[in-house]
C-alpha cells in the first residue's frame, strides 16, 4: 500500500507540473519508480504513463504545437531507442540505476548550468541529434525532456511553442521506447502488478486536473524550477542506490 501511494503521488506531481510547464513527469516520476520498482520495470512504466499523459496534453495544447519543429526530432528518436534497448538487456540492475541517475544529473546540469552557454543553432541535423539523444535517454531513464530542452533553447523556441511541441514528442518517445523493449524482450509489461497501473493512472488524472486548474495561477518558470529541483534529488538518490548495490552487492 505504501508503494502504491508513493507511485500515485509521484505521478500526480509529475503530471501536474508537466501540464503547467511542459516538462516534469519523467523527471520526477522516473527516479521514484526506478527506486521503488527497479530500473527496468520503473522506466517501462514511465514510458507507458508518459505516452498516455502526452495524448491528453497534446490535445489540450494543440493550438500552440509547431509541427514543423516536431518532425525532425521525432524522426530521429528511433536512432537512440535501439542502442538504449540493448543496454537495458545487457546491464545489471545496479549498473542501470547508476546509468539512470548519472544521465539524469548530467542532463539537468546541462539544462540548468550550461544552458546559458549554448550558442544559437537550428536546423535538421541538430534537431535530429536532439532526437537521437532524447530517444536513448528515454529508453534508459524515462527522461527525454532535457535533450529536447537544450535544443529548443539553442533554437530560441518561444515558451508556449516549446511547452506544447514537447507533448507529441513525449508521445512518440514513450511509444517507441515501450514498443522496442516489448518486442525485443528487454522488458515485459505483463509482469507488472495491475494495482500499480491503477495507482499510476489515478495519479496521472489527478495531476492533469490539478495542473490544468493551477496553470493560469502558477508561472510556468516556477513550476519548471520545482520540477528540476525534485529531479536533481531523485537522480542523486538513484545514483547513490546503484553505487551501493554495485559496491556491497
Amino acid at each position: 500500500m505504501i508503494v502504491l501511494i508513493a507511485v500515485a503521488l509521484a505521478v500526480a506531481m509529475g503530471a501536474g507540473l508537466q501540464r503547467i510547464s511542459g516538462m516534469g513527469l519523467g523527471l520526477i516520476t522516473g527516479p521514484v519508480l526506478s527506486l521503488l520498482l527497479g530500473p527496468v520495470v520503473g522506466v517501462l512504466m514511465i514510458n507507458v504513463i508518459a505516452t498516455v499523459n502526452a495524448v491528453f496534453n497534446t490535445w489540450g495544447m494543440r493550438r500552440d504545437i509547431d509541427w514543423s519543429k516536431f518532425w525532425p526530432i521525432a524522426g530521429a528518436l528511433i536512432i537512440g531507442v535501439l542502442p538504449g534497448v540493448w543496454v537495458v538487456s545487457h546491464v545489471s540492475t545496479s549498473a542501470l540505476l547508476i546509468i539512470v541517475g548519472a544521465l539524469l544529473l548530467i542532463a539537468l546540469s546541462v539544462v540548468t548550468l550550461g544552458k546559458r552557454y549554448v550558442p544559437q543553432i537550428e536546423g535538421v541535423v541538430p534537431a535530429a541529434a536532439a532526437g537521437a539523444v532524447g530517444g536513448f535517454m528515454n529508453t534508459l531513464a524515462g527522461v527525454a525532456g532535457p535533450a529536447f530542452t537544450v535544443y529548443a533553447h539553442a533554437a530560441r523556441w518561444p515558451q508556449r511553442i516549446y511547452a506544447a511541441t514537447l507533448q507529441p514528442l513525449f508521445f512518440v518517445a514513450g511509444a517507441l521506447s515501450f514498443g522496442a523493449k516489448e518486442l525485443s524482450g528487454a522488458a515485459d509489461i505483463s509482469s507488472i502488478n495491475p494495482w500499480l497501473w491503477v495507482a499510476s493512472f489515478g495519479g496521472m488524472l489527478l495531476g492533469i486536473t490539478a495542473g490544468k486548474r493551477l496553470a493560469p495561477h502558477v508561472p510556468s518558470a516556477k513550476a519548471y524550477r520545482i520540477a528540476l529541483g525534485l529531479a536533481f534529488f531523485g537522480g542523486a538518490t538513484t545514483l547513490v542506490r546503484g553505487l551501493a548495490g554495485l559496491l556491497y552487492g
